[in-house]
């Protein structure tokens, strides 16, 4: 295929994602890092830990470090934004049309990967921007150089956002991980590659990191000052860090070479699901297994209609509460519609360990009950766009209710995967803690969902919350798991917010149909 035609596919492909909510979204939230990355003089907060001492706000300090974090954030938030391009022409019928096109599979991919790379690269380009205004704001240093700015995104940014970009080609391929399932499993796969990624032993150079801490580590010894551990990660310090003087990384041939080595091999993997993607090709995409079977169709008697309309009986009728409770049954098989086996295993074995470990370890073993329904409560307030039926609900009465008996499932949901710990809990007084928790997490998935009316903003911003109450984050701590965490009464205001703002929301769409 020609370079021209590929690179007009991938233009095209890019400018029209960038007009999505989520672009947006991800793109603020790297623009706020990029000023938490040269934080105000006195400041606790800092990306790079350094011990007791920081480099000065010169253009190859705040450069450096802005590209580290932009290497840290996008490769995360990133590729939730990236991933969907091929499922987004499927569901538009460009896949379609493209398979009948002379376009080869390779071709296809290596397009996609360039749009996802140019969609990552945009961002990395206002991340730039953002170091340069942070340095001028900073007023440590007003000596601009394009140089020191621009090539640390060249060598640890753009090599890392190759990665995610093929990561999200081959996860939009791979049937198992093209769902929910591979949100979750790209969240816990990018932690491990932040830490794996750090170590001086990284293949073809991980983040760079290491490159980068022996060149501080030198220049301060230069200065007479020590540093024994250098980390990359948002962290806060006890004492605000002192500015030292730091001019810059040297960067070996040895290291540039692998970093270019790093985005050649990035770009070959894309093209890899060539050996199983049917490019929404029929022929390709399903096997020969004879005609299709002719299902007869019945037709239904007709019956004459009554002269006149029969109305139900107060005796026929259903009494409001029995109505209620069958609408809360019909939303919970609704919500676990689908759920294999295995996950239902999964979450009596989890019961069967949070009523088997000490009492002692409850509220760890509710902080890990309460990752298992992630991809169940990420249906709540979606299913209905999701399936196209939505238009057909809301000719329906009473959509406010509905959406409360979609909250109330998530609850009953949530009470029965984490039974075990929450019982271990209202033994030990913390009762309220757990309920608020229990009531907390479907009113998020449902306010999301309903707003967004796509899973994926729950996915990951769930996960990441979570990740935050794993590592001792206290003040985030909506499960009542941790000591010094949020009050039940706290929790049950967010509740309260996030559940009205949701009802609002469904019933005001409901008003305007």
């Amino acid at each position: 295929m020609r370079p021209r035609v590929l690179g007009a596919l991938a233009v095209a492909d890019f400018r029209e994602r960038v007009r999505r909510p989520g672009y947006l979204v991800v793109l603020l939230a790297a623009v706020g890092l990029g000023y938490l990355a040269a934080p105000a003089a006195g400041a606790h907060w800092t990306i790079v830990n350094a011990g007791m001492h920081r480099g000065v706000y010169n253009s190859a300090y705040v450069g450096t470090v802005t590209a580290l974090a932009g290497a840290l954030w996008l490769s995360l938030g990133g590729f939730y934004v990236v991933r969907t391009a091929i499922a987004r022409d499927e569901r538009s019928g460009v896949g379609q049309l493209l398979a009948a096109t002379p376009l080869r599979m390779s071709g296809y991919l290596v397009g996609k990967f360039l749009s996802n790379l140019l969609v990552l690269g945009s961002m990395a380009v206002a991340l730039a921007g953002t170091a340069v205004v942070m340095q001028l704001a900073r007023g440590e240093s007003y000596a601009v150089d394009p140089v020191a700015i621009l090539l640390p995104f060249a060598l640890y940014t753009v090599p890392v956002l190759a990665v995610t970009a093929t990561a999200a080609v081959l996860f939009e391929t791979l049937p198992v991980l093209r769902g929910g399932f591979g949100n979750v499993v790209w969240f816990f796969v990018a932690m491990f590659a932040v830490l794996a990624g750090q170590s001086p032993d990284a293949p073809l150079g991980g983040l760079g990191v290491h490159v980068f801490a022996e060149s501080l580590r030198d220049a301060f010894a230069a200065q007479g000052i020590t540093l024994t551990e250098i980390a990359l990660g948002l962290m806060y310090l006890d004492v605000a860090p002192r500015a030292v003087v730091w001019t810059g990384v040297d960067f070996t041939a040895g290291f540039v070479g692998d970093r270019i080595l790093l985005v050649v091999l990035a770009t070959a993997v894309a093209v890899l699901p060539a050996l199983w993607f049917g490019r929404f090709d029929p022929a390709r995409s399903v096997r020969s297994a004879g005609p299709a079977p002719v299902v007869p169709v019945a037709t239904a008697p007709t019956t004459a209609l009554p002269d006149r309309p029969v109305l139900p009986s107060p005796q026929t009728m259903p009494r409001r509460g029995r109505a209620f409770g069958r609408l809360l049954v019909g939303e919970l098989r609704i919500l676990t519609q689908g759920v294999p086996w295995w996950w239902w295993l999964g979450a009596a074995a989890l019961i069967a360990v949070g009523a088997a470990v000490p009492a002692s370890a409850s509220g760890t073993t509710l902080i890990v009950t309460s990752i298992w329904p992630v991809l169940i409560w990420s249906r709540l307030g979606t299913q209905s766009h999701e399936f196209g039926v939505e238009a057909l609900l809301g000719a329906c009465p009473a959509p406010v209710r509905r959406a409360l008996t979609q909250w109330l499932a998530g609850v009953a949901l949530t009470v029965l995967v984490g039974l075990a710990p929450g019982v271990r809990m209202a033994i030990a007084g913390d009762l309220a803690d757990w309920l608020a928790g229990a009531a907390f997490v479907p009113a998020l998935a449902l306010a999301l969902g309903v707003l967004t009316r796509t899973a994926r903003l729950f996915q990951v911003g769930y996960l990441l919350l979570w990740y935050a109450v794993l590592n001792g984050v206290a003040g985030l701590d909506y499960l009542g798991a941790l000591d010094g965490g949020p009050s039940p009464v706290l929790v049950g205001a967010a509740t309260a917010l996030l559940l009205a703002a949701a009802l609002c929301v469904v019933a005001a769409r409901h008003a305007r149909r």
